[in-house]
């Protein structure tokens, strides 16, 4: 099987439970792994979470447990937006397990030759794990965080990220890791070409408090969050032991895929890229950057109690109902927003309507009928458009031709024809609807599945598929 692929979500903080948000990344990555599963490639999906954080050790002495007990316990519920909302990664690796200590130490000694250590004074958020320049925010308040930028002397090692200025601005103008969307790729390639600085992959031990990474041969020292972090995504494949999973899907794979959001951009198309280059390995090929959902409007915060919870979501419309929320409604390459209210019209008028009467009317008339229809499995028209991750509007065209059929059916009225009429107009109609059923296979894969077993063969009448809820 020469076709791979190897896909990434990024691995979020858990010093919190999931937020929908990080729902919406893990589902269009799972959408883009079930595509090319469905298209016969060797596929592996990589999920995890990033664990070493300084706000972790915040977080969870605020709760009165050790670090580890705080990460453990969030991060087996990212885990279980695997059930709930039908992903399907093949590992998930956490930043605090050995096999990524070890990965990471030994990733550092890669870059040996780029690691040199000096005094530094600058301002950081523990919110971002990061430093920024004086006068960078208004007031030196990180809007991220909302959060004062804090001033740090300290003596660090340090990344020479100044020294693969024009290597990097060659690699991303001439496409050699393509960035989606394009504004994206011109935001980097303008953030690089302002000149790279040389940064801090390294705190004091008694910072972090000892939580993370030691230095190799310095334990005074912990690798700096993110330059652990962006390491999981090879260490996860075995790194250390140059495993069959590295050597499969990152140096030998042409189709290499990380999937982020937008606040994370310059670690991963800009640092990641170039420790890659330090080490001496294989760069990805494609960073895909999606937006932010807002809830009711603006941005999702616990002061003002708008944070959409997935698990409460999927408990009150269905797995499917979410993921097809999340894939239509918010822009893949745009912010967008999430609401019950629109959560509601949609799944009444999209899913129980058009696409759940559909089925349902059709396939009765069938199996009154005694129809039994043989079927071909297809390959994709909407190859381009996905692997270009606009989902959005390969579900907008999808709808588009399922109201046409309903449409169809109105206007032949089968149930006044004969049954020789109908037995004609029924196949096509059954033909068309099992073929959208294959191309919804990786969106709403519950549900396509079962429109695909009851449209072929002998033909059986399907329950409705979407309830209407009030």
């Amino acid at each position: 099987m020469k076709n791979k692929a190897f896909l990434t979500t990024s691995i979020p903080y858990v010093n919190a439970p999931p937020h929908i948000g990080y729902a919406l990344e893990a589902v269009q990555t799972d959408t883009l792994a079930r595509f090319y599963r469905q298209h016969r490639y060797q596929t592996y999906f990589l999920s995890g979470s990033d664990e070493n954080a300084i706000k972790n050790v915040e977080t969870a002495e605020k709760n009165g447990v050790t670090p580890q007990a705080w990460v453990d316990l969030n991060s087996e519920k990212f885990l279980e937006l695997k059930k709930s909302l039908n992903l399907t990664f093949d590992q998930f690796i956490k930043t605090s397990s050995p096999k990524h200590h070890a990965g990471a130490q030994y990733f550092w000694k890669l870059c040996q030759e780029d690691i040199y250590k000096k005094k530094y004074t600058g301002l950081y958020c523990v919110g971002c794990e990061n430093f920024y320049e004086a006068g960078e925010f208004a007031d030196d308040i990180c809007p991220l965080h909302n959060r004062k930028l804090e001033k740090v002397v300290e003596e660090n090692y340090f990344f020479r990220l100044s020294k693969y200025q024009k290597e990097l601005e060659e690699i991303i103008e001439k496409g050699t890791i393509q960035i989606f969307p394009e504004n994206r790729r011109k935001e980097t390639l303008q953030f690089v070409k302002k000149g790279l600085q040389d940064f801090s992959i390294s705190r004091p031990k008694e910072r972090t408090k000892g939580w993370g990474i030691p230095v190799p041969d310095d334990e005074t020292q912990m690798i700096y969050v993110w330059f652990d972090a962006l390491t999981n995504y090879i260490t996860a494949l075995d790194l250390k032991e140059n495993g069959e999973l590295f050597q499969e899907f990152w140096m030998t794979n042409d189709n290499k895929i990380h999937v982020i959001g937008k606040d994370i951009f310059k670690f991963h198309a800009i640092y990641w890229p170039t420790m890659l280059l330090s080490a001496k390995l294989p760069l990805p090929n494609k960073i895909f950057i999606h937006g932010f959902i807002t809830s009711g409007g603006k941005k999702m915060s616990k002061s003002l109690g708008n944070v959409i919870d997935p698990f409460t979501a999927v408990e009150k419309y269905g797995t499917d109902a979410i993921r097809y929320y999340l894939l239509r409604e918010i822009p893949a390459l745009n912010d967008g927003d999430f609401s019950y209210s629109r959560l509601g019209e949609l799944y009444n008028t999209d899913l129980a309507n058009e696409l759940g009467n559909l089925v349902s009317r059709v396939t009765t008339l069938g199996e009154r009928d005694g129809l039994e229809i043989e079927i071909a499995l297809l390959s994709s028209k909407y190859g381009e458009l996905i692997t270009r991750f606009e989902f959005n509007q390969v579900l907008e065209d999808i709808w588009n031709k399922i109201k046409g059929l309903n449409k169809q059916i109105n206007d032949f009225a089968p149930w006044k024809k004969t049954a020789e009429e109908r037995k004609v107009f029924l196949t096509q109609i059954i033909l068309e609807i099992n073929y959208l059923s294959q191309e919804l296979r990786p969106f709403i894969p519950e549900t396509a599945e079962k429109i695909f077993q009851a449209t072929q063969g002998k033909i059986h009448k399907l329950p409705s598929l979407f309830p209407k809820i009030l």
